[in-house]
């Protein structure tokens, strides 16, 4: 799953959400051609399917109370499900339950996107003012390999399932009173400054995200597909890395009815001075990692002594017969 939060795809959030709104309408502006869309893809939020962009162009505008020229008015989100998840999705619900439910999904997203400023009078999207938009494919553009060594052509549609929804969320709450923004990521260390102003994990949120899905649609996610691993694999300590392997690689041995979430979120957190300690945390967890690393091991060394037995005794038999003759 993968979850972003940009200022716009435009490149500008500081103005009129205009440019982004039209530049998100294309596939709806694709009338005719090879690439064009018979279907006019409505708008949509926690209460409503069908806004026009106008509508959402003049909302977005307008909720910027005391908002200075050069604040952010708005921000982009991208929810975007990998052709496992897309798939999974496709096959329990076909094509057009698919993009229903993938629009669920996304309300779920910003309840998650609402609960984790940690304001007084934010906790559901319901409080927030946003506007979704599925696009059901995705495009090639002139910074990609394929276009640059003439594969492809800019504006050619991308093989496989590319459906995935994207959010202009307000920097101002529905009411446009309170201040939102997801760049501040105090994380409530500073309690003064998260009381003020809020607080944002950008990781919580995005691991959320991940774990609204697999709940929802009863997906079950191997440890290299979560999020977490990826996160520690690229951002972790040469030690959280080592432990963070070491799980992964375990991970296929250990019965699925022991949770190992509580191990690969301490990794995570940094509450493993090393591996040790890590396996210590695991046994008083009820979880025998230990025995699991040593047993391939063991198979290992019982498989050299029966071979140097039989080694043993070939080179016995040689030297009877040596002797023998």
């Amino acid at each position: 799953m993968y979850i972003n939060i940009t200022a716009s795809e435009t490149g500008n959030n500081k103005g009129s959400s205009g440019a982004l709104v039209n530049y998100l309408e294309k596939e709806n502006d694709l009338k005719n051609g090879e690439n064009s869309v018979s279907d006019y893809e409505n708008w949509f939020n926690g209460v409503r399917n069908d806004i026009r962009r106008q509508e959402v162009r003049v909302k977005i505008d307008n909720n910027i109370a005391k908002l200075g020229r050069n604040d952010s008015k708005f921000f982009l989100i991208n929810i975007s499900p990998s052709q496992k998840e897309l798939e999974h999705l496709f096959k329990q619900y076909g094509e057009s339950g698919a993009k229903k439910k993938l629009k669920e999904f996304a309300v779920n997203v910003m309840d998650e996107y609402a609960k984790n400023f940690r304001r007084p009078g934010i906790h559901t999207n319901t409080d927030l003012l946003w506007f979704g938009k599925v696009e059901n494919y995705r495009y090639y553009k002139h910074t990609d390999k394929e276009v640059k060594n003439g594969i492809k052509q800019k504006g050619d549609r991308k093989e496989g399932r590319q459906m995935h929804v994207q959010v202009i969320v307000s920097r101002k709450d529905l009411s446009n009173k309170i201040k939102l923004s997801p760049q501040n990521t105090s994380k409530g260390k500073n309690e003064k400054h998260s009381a003020k102003l809020g607080q944002f994990d950008r990781s919580a949120f995005k691991q959320s995200g991940e774990e609204v899905f697999d709940n929802l649609f009863k997906f079950e996610r191997g440890l290299k597909d979560k999020f977490v691993y990826a996160n520690v694999m690229e951002n972790g300590t040469p030690e959280q890395k080592t432990q963070m392997q070491m799980i992964s690689e375990l991970s296929t041995d250990i019965s699925k009815n022991i949770n190992i979430d509580s191990l690969t979120k301490g990794i995570s957190d940094g509450l493993f001075i090393n591996v040790t300690d890590m396996m210590a945390s695991a046994r008083d967890a009820g979880i025998g990692l230990l025995e699991i690393f040593m047993e391939p091991t063991y198979q290992s060394l019982q498989t050299d002594s029966a071979e140097e037995a039989e080694k043993r005794r070939r080179k016995k038999l040689q030297q009877s017969q040596g002797l023998s003759r």
